[in-house]
């Protein structure tokens, strides 16, 4: 790792450390040595303002508590986790380092360190934070937290050791409206976790709480992401449309991101765009919100996402897109092209078009999947035209669009691939990503 980096991720355990004893100083003046005296008199005589009053009284700096190193250790994390959703992978490198050099520094800690409540809550908030549970495991066995500090070091534990319903029960118990600004985005995230499968309604309510309690935080950036496919699991395609462009204005930087533009393609096709030209024309505003090369590869994307569901029109509709966007002799043209004649060749009226457009890419230009998918699709073509079945693959081939026209007279078949590829998405589909900040 660069020195860079490894600043990066200790340069504010100094400043905490920094603060650990500053503070008690600044509590009783300024910061500059402690208080001062009454200002002296101005030169316009005796001891008032200028106009025979008494002079006026010192301002008195306001009380600011001294912060237990878990409270301070735990604002640098965040801070550097917010560089993340910005788009920082310096910051998203040092943050291992960052989260063991904090685990060890918390598990030296004397038991009586952990009566403190807002330590307990430093060390919850830690640990959801993609710290793990050995801290919470410490403050279980050797410290005497009081009981609601016990019961939700508890509910932590459990969420992180999977019991789901543990967790709901213990973590349900606390509001997290009334948890200090630190944890209580990270706890309403939680909570959405644990409840989407019994009440994803409720899980959505629970994310827009997060999103409010913590905005321009990587929560915000998880929470927000994590609602989009809860919408576009439910069918709810106006809210799917409107917070997937509130995700591609503020976090497509994020380094997340890209998890984001996977089931994003896959959304877009479940909600069916190429049945309803205003929703085209939605999924075009959606789109316009990003720069054209990043554009071009969402497009490409949803149309592989489409060859793999059997949707033939959103594939070719988004083929088209992605090749009006890259350049002529690209790699990401190679595959619009070949994704475009995929789809086309079970097309009523398009098949000699799709043939062609096959015969017409050149592998050399395709990484190894698309070329077994080119293999594929001309062996499907082959197979719809009445040829001999060609020879078994060394691989199975790539799910691609196999479904029958509506009148009937072609019957194609379907690969094993294809059966594997939906129920692998169903099981996507029945989940909510547990492992993301």
């Amino acid at each position: 790792m660069s020195r860079r980096v490894t600043g990066l991720a200790l340069a504010g355990l100094l400043l905490a450390a920094g603060l650990s004893t500053a503070l008690p100083a600044r509590a009783a003046g300024d910061g500059h040595g402690g208080g001062h005296a009454a200002p002296a008199a101005d030169s316009h005589g005796g001891g008032g303002d200028g106009h025979g009053g008494p002079p006026p009284k010192p301002i008195e700096p306001l009380p600011v508590a001294p912060r237990g190193l878990p409270v301070e250790m735990v604002r640098t994390l965040q801070l550097l986790q917010d560089r993340i959703a910005r788009g920082s992978t310096q910051a998203h490198l040092a943050q291992r380092q960052l989260l063991g050099h904090i685990e060890q520094r918390l598990l030296a800690l004397d038991p009586e360190a952990w009566a403190s409540p807002e330590n307990v809550r430093a060390a919850v908030t830690f640990a959801l934070s993609g710290g793990g549970p050995a801290v919470l495991r410490r403050i279980r066995e050797a410290a005497k937290p009081s009981e609601d500090d016990a019961a939700l070091v508890r509910g932590a534990l459990a969420y992180l050791e999977g019991r789901e319903r543990e967790a709901r029960t213990l973590l349900g118990r606390f509001d997290p409206r009334s948890q200090p600004p630190g944890l209580a985005g990270q706890l309403a995230l939680t909570l959405a976790a644990v409840t989407v499968r019994e009440a994803p309604r409720k899980a959505i309510e629970l994310l827009d709480l997060a999103r409010l309690l913590a905005p321009g935080t990587l929560v915000e950036e998880g929470a927000l992401r994590r609602e989009i496919f809860i919408h576009a699991q439910g069918g709810d395609s106006l809210r799917f449309e409107a917070l997937s462009i509130q995700y591609l204005r503020r976090f497509r930087r994020s380094v997340y991101a890209g998890n984001f533009r996977q089931r994003f393609a896959t959304a877009l096709t479940r909600l069916d765009f190429d049945s309803d030209r205003a929703r085209v024309d939605r999924l075009e505003r959606m789109l316009d919100e990003i720069e054209p090369g990043e554009r071009r590869d969402l497009y490409l994307l949803v149309a592989r996402a489409g060859l793999d569901q059997g949707r033939r029109e959103t594939a070719t509709f988004a083929a088209e897109r992605a090749l009006s966007l890259a350049a002529t002799d690209s790699e990401a043209a190679a595959r619009a092209r070949l994704y475009r004649a995929a789809a086309l060749i079970v097309v009523d009226g398009r098949y000699e078009d799709g043939l062609e457009g096959l015969r017409a890419v050149d592998p050399a230009g395709l990484d190894a999947p698309d070329r077994t998918l080119l293999d594929a699709a001309l062996s499907t073509a082959r197979q719809i035209r009445g040829g001999a079945p060609p020879a078994p693959a060394a691989a199975p081939p790539p799910p691609i669009a196999a479904a029958a026209p509506a009148d009937g007279k072609r019957q194609i078949p379907e690969a094993a691939s294809i059966a594997r590829a939906r129920e692998a998405l169903a099981q996507v589909d029945r989940m909510i990503d547990r492992t993301d900040p």
